[in-house]
């Protein structure tokens, strides 16, 4: 019995190391660090550094050491290896690339952020459902929200021109997506924003005539 209960335990132990690496990463630290690998494979300074600048106001890391603790959980999960032939010298920096099943999951994961982000639209209009029994206090929490997208607007800076940059600047090509980005997704928001005030306004309107 003792022998059995031992196999079982190691059975289970090994479904559940096996169900832990099959589950979907979820620290977007380690997606965005599986992202700058691919663009250039890198060492775990360099990726720090590459973070910082590329993901300043947006994503930050608790310390350098947090790229290690990331590039390990990379590596078990097969989404990075090391470079052969870069752990030498005094002070060895090993470098990593992706690996075809990082690309492949990494793009997968981008696609599910776009449900992902529809989600929370959708989460955010359920919510601002608890004000239709009372159409003025939604309609006074829909003008928050379009300040806030305004404020956000206004914070989108701008870029030089397509034709005023050199062909590599790569750069100035992100900033470009990047601004772009920010100016559609704000102004669809602040279009649905007048949709919902009208309908909110009919709906006390109406609630009016019937008192």
């Amino acid at each position: 019995m003792h022998g059995a209960a031992a196999l079982l335990y190691a059975i289970c132990a090994m479904g559940a190391e096996r169900d832990a690496h099959a589950a979907r990463m979820q620290s977007p630290v380690n997606w965005a660090l599986l992202g700058l690998v691919i663009d250039r494979p890198s060492y775990a300074y360099e990726l720090a550094r590459r973070f910082e600048r590329t993901y300043d106001g947006v994503l930050s890391l608790s310390s350098v050491s947090h790229v290690y603790t990331a590039l390990t959980t990379l590596k078990e999960r097969a989404l990075i290896e090391e470079i052969p032939g870069t752990r030498t010298g005094r002070q060895p920096k090993p470098r990593y690339r992706a690996t075809a099943k990082g690309l492949l999951e990494y793009g997968d994961w981008l696609v599910d952020e776009i449900r992902e982000d529809r989600r929370r639209q959708r989460l955010f209009v359920l919510q601002l459902s608890s004000f239709l029994r009372d159409p003025e206090a939604a309609i006074g929490m829909l003008d928050r929200y379009e300040q806030a997208c305004l404020q956000e607007v206004a914070r989108i800076p701008l870029v030089p021109a397509r034709d005023c940059a050199p062909p590599d600047a790569s750069h100035v090509l992100l900033a470009r997506l990047t601004a772009e980005e920010s100016r559609l997704a704000l102004g669809a928001r602040l279009q649905w924003v007048q949709f919902a005030r009208g309908e909110l306004r009919a709906r006390a309107d109406a609630q009016a005539l019937r008192r």
